[in-house]
């Protein structure tokens, strides 16, 4: 059984390299931690009303972009900096993201296999 302490200490956040050839090199994206994750989901309840969630792909960038040691590059000040890069390198990013942190569409429809109940 772990201990509190080896659960703390334990370092669980995957990276992965993902390739923009168009900024010249990559980027490392990361998983999210469980604050990062519980905002990224207040971000989408509080966008419901507007079904098209402006900004998520930007909001979710920024939380998964990071160096080489899992440290995130940006902050939600530069979202509106970031909304302004390329489409499709955002949408390559946010891809990696989205898959890392089991937020994918497949991961949606698995979900929803598993708890057919339960709104996801």
């Amino acid at each position: 059984m772990l201990t509190k302490e080896e659960i703390l200490n334990c370092d669980d956040l995957k990276l992965e390299r993902v390739e923009v050839p168009e900024w010249g090199g990559d980027v490392f994206v990361r998983t999210l931690s469980g604050k990062e994750r519980d905002q990224i989901d207040s971000f989408i309840v509080e966008s419901k009303k507007d079904s098209s969630y402006p900004g998520f792909r930007a909001l979710l960038c920024a939380f998964s972009i990071c160096d080489e040691n899992g440290t995130c590059l940006f902050t939600r000040c530069d979202l509106e900096a970031l909304e302004q890069k390329n489409a499709v390198v955002l949408q390559r990013i946010f891809d990696a993201a989205l898959r890392l942190n089991g937020m994918s569409a497949e991961e949606a429809r698995r979900k929803k296999e598993t708890f057919p109940g339960e709104s996801l």
